[in-house]
Parts: C-alpha cells; structure tokens; sequence
C-alpha cells in the first residue's frame, strides 16, 4: 500500500499553515509531517472513517435552520490537526485579552454613562439603531460589572500570515464542545505523536467555565443551570454536553418559575433554586415580560429577579451590541479610548455603508468586496463579491440602499489553509479559528480553540451551516 507523499502538495499561492511557498516544512509542523508520511493511504483513510464513526456514537450532530429534510448532521472532523506554534498562541492571548478587556468596558459604559458616545468616540446613531442594543438594559451593572463571560472570536490568516479578528461573538457563542471533543477523539486517533508534540491541553474548559459561574454566583455553593431553547435548536448537543461537563441542570424555560423574586428549577422533589443560568437562549426570548412577548421559550419575570441580583446570567443581556458588525469597525478607537493602547490584534478593513463615502465605495466595488449583514450570523446574509453573479450584486445592491445601515463591507482575504484529507488526497483547505475565553475575577484563554474549514475546493466560507467542517487545534507548549 503507498505511503502518504507530500512531494505533490502545493500551496497554489497561499499561505500554508504546514509549507512554506518553497515547500519547506514549518517547524512546528515537522515531526506532524514526518509521522504521517510513515503511514500508508489505507491506514490513513481507516483511522478518519473512526473518527466519523467516534462523532457519531458521542451524538455530536446539529441540525441545519431552514433544511426541511429534517436531518441531524455530523460537524465533520478532518483528522489532520491544525497546529499553532508557542510564539503564535502568546501574540493571539495578549490580542484577545486586550480586545475583551476593551469589549467588556464598552458595553458597561453604552449602557451607564455613555461617555464614548457624549465623547463623540463612536456615533450615538449606530448604537441606538443597532437590533442588538437592548434599552432595557440601560443602568444595568452586572456581578463585577462583567458582561461577557464567554466569548468566541473569530480570527483569520490572510496572505501575508498576519492574524486578523474577523467578528465578535459575545452572546452564546457555539463549537467549545467540538473544540473538546475533536481534542478526546484526534488524542486517541494519534497518541505518540500527540504526545511528543506537547500539545497544551483544553479538558479543563468545563471547570473553569463552572468556577467562573460560580465566582459571580450570590452565594455559594451555587446551584448552575444550562437555559437551551429544546432539543430542535441546532446546537442542543452543545448544550448536554456542557451541562453535563459542569455537573450543571439542563433546563428549558417551561423547567423554571420565579417565586418571592427568585428563580427556582421545578424538580420531582419540588423547587430548587437556582442561582447562576447558563443561558444558551438569545436576549429576545430569554423574558416575554421584558423582551418579545410571543416567546415560549423564557421565562416571564426573569429579568426582573437578574436585575435585583438575585441570579446571574451569563452572557448578560445586551452584550449582543458589541457583536454588531457596524460597531466592529470602531474597535480600534474603542481599545484605544479606554485602554490608552493601540490594537494588538488588527480588524479587517471594513467599510460601513451607513457612511455616505463609504456606502458610494462599496457600491461601485461589490465585485471585489465581502458584503455583511451586520445582525446575521452562520454565513447568512452575505456576499462574496468574486464569485458572486451580476444579477446577485444588482439584487445586493438594492438591500444595501434601502437600509445602509444594516451592511458593511470588506476586502476579500485569501484565508490560510491547512493539509486537509480529501477523497484521494491531502489537499490544502481554508480555516478559520475560534478561540474561547471566559472572564470571572480574570481573562482566562482556553490553550486550544475550534478550527473551522471549508470543506469545498477553493471556498472561503466555513460555517458547518454552510458545508464547512473543524479540525482540532493544537496549540504548543514549546
């Protein structure tokens, strides 16, 4: 049987995680390379059909909004890891730590004293229009003023080999389980090399994630729930898996009540309190009093007992601003406005069509550039300008128009790519990263993150809605 060559792999002009556009191996690349090329195709192709076979039985599948088949899905796991050298992980902790440190102060002060705004820092127009901006929340002040508890950042690699934060997740950012148990399923898939890499280990999410929520609890010990919105919502599996990794409640709201201004689970043993929920419902639903009243999957009276520090809930409502892709272009002056700093980690340039220049640029250049909704999410509402039709910009243009301030725009970046297994080959694949922090009494950033790829040849677009699939991520610890 043939072994894995590499001899053949070719970058086609991009920047390659694993090769150098010489073909020279990376260094933290080189005893990865080096093994796998031991192994023959069969071999390979056996231990990736496990892996399916692995996701399968542990039930990692999710569901697809809007495909009427109906049929739960695996976030296909590519078994080539990616792996990230010491240097690279430092740089990414001390961006990421910065940038949430700023986030968290943001959202603080839009909802209390509003000095950026007075300040003229960022336009009182965007954030007051923004979907995400939760009124209700202005006057708010959360356990310790913390905001965002757990946060996913999207980062890429553009050509160069430069990092770039492409959005923020600040509301219920999804994939951590996958992140843990792609790392259970590839430690088991390549134990030797696993080990002599000294990959950093990730296992430990779920204790920190518990000891942050408890950390802000009213009292302690505190009794932690998992708020899902039912077993159909795509990411229910997430939401079991976390629970259970916690030893947590998995509850829906119809599980809740509130009596004497508290929040208390309905048990065969009768009520237990509950004093810190783990919400994975948007701010919308979380409340019907407060929020939308048709929601069914809230709890009525519930932000009424949040806001007399009765229960924690993470992320806290409103946090969903800074997600706001509009409000993304400021980060930079919003880092430097509290924090006195210059960004660590860089935005993409992004062009806000509420702005009269802007909007005219982007208009005259859709062909070249990405088109964002700035309230959707999961490769929804956007357009890739490159490989988008005539009739599909025309079609762009007239959303854009009728409401400028719901789009921005950017330059299309060639994302890095990473040796991926294909039907008869490895073959290089565009990725993203997602690392997660949690922020209790500090900034703690999980050694490891979720690898997204675009399983299809030449996409750059790798939301599993959308086709795309993950890799493990292997972070060095020299």
């Amino acid at each position: 049987m043939a072994k894995i060559d590499f001899t053949t792999y070719d970058t086609n002009g991009f920047y390659d995680e694993m090769v150098e556009m010489d073909g020279k191996v990376r260094p933290h690349y080189a005893l990865f390379r080096e093994r796998l090329q031991k192994m023959d195709w069969k071999k390979l192709n056996f231990l990736q059909y496990s892996t399916d076979r692995a996701q399968l039985s542990l039930g990692m599948t999710f569901n697809v909004y809007g495909d009427n088949q109906g049929i739960e899905r695996i976030l296909h796991l590519d078994i080539i890891p990616r792996i990230i050298s010491k240097q690279d992980w430092e740089y990414l902790e001390k961006g990421l730590r910065q940038r949430i440190e700023a986030l968290n102060i943001f959202i603080n002060d839009i909802y209390n004293d509003q000095k950026i705004i007075r300040d003229k820092i960022i336009p009182e127009e965007l954030i007051f229009s923004s979907s995400t901006f939760r009124g209700q929340c202005i006057g708010l002040n959360p356990p310790q003023n913390i905001w965002c508890h757990i946060s996913g950042t999207d980062i890429i690699r553009g050509d160069d080999g430069s990092f770039y934060v492409l959005e923020d997740n600040l509301r219920c950012p999804s994939g951590v389980s996958y992140m843990l148990e792609n790392r259970e399923i590839l430690k088991r898939t390549f134990p030797e090399i696993f080990e002599n890499l000294h990959v950093r280990p990730v296992y430990n999410y779920s204790h920190h994630l518990r000891d942050m929520m408890e950390s802000l609890a009213p009292v302690s010990p505190a009794s932690i729930a998992v708020l899902t919105p039912g077993i159909y919502n795509s990411a229910y599996f997430e939401h079991a898996y976390l629970a259970q990794q916690m030893g947590a409640e998995l509850v829906e709201g119809r599980d809740l009540v509130i009596k004497d201004d508290f929040v208390f689970m309905i048990t065969t043993n009768g009520l237990q309190r509950v004093d810190v929920i783990y919400r994975r419902v948007d701010d919308d639903f979380i409340d019907p009093n407060v929020f939308r009243g048709d929601s069914m999957l809230g709890v009525p009276g519930l932000f009424e007992v949040y806001k007399k520090g009765n229960v924690v809930l993470a992320n806290a409502p409103g946090t969903g601003v800074a997600d706001d892709k509009a409000v993304y272009a400021y980060i930079p002056r919003i880092i430097k406005y509290y924090l006195g700093e210059e960004m660590i980690l860089p935005n993409v340039q992004t062009y806000i069509c509420a702005e009269k220049n802007d909007l005219d640029f982007v208009l005259d250049h859709m062909h070249e550039l990405v088109i964002k909704q700035t309230d959707a999410s999961g490769g929804y509402g956007m357009l890739i300008g490159p490989k988008s039709t005539k009739k599909e910009q025309e079609d762009f243009k007239e959303k854009i128009k009728n409401n400028p301030r719901n789009y921005i725009a950017q330059p299309t970046i060639n994302l890095s790519r990473v040796p991926t297994l294909t039907e008869n080959s490895i073959e290089g694949r565009h990725v993203d990263l997602r690392p997660y922090v949690l922020y209790g009494k500090e900034i703690n950033i999980i050694p490891g993150a979720l690898t997204r790829v675009a399983l299809k040849k030449d996409s750059l677009v790798v939301n599993s809605s959308q086709g795309g699939g993950s890799k493990d991520t292997w972070v060095l610890d020299n």
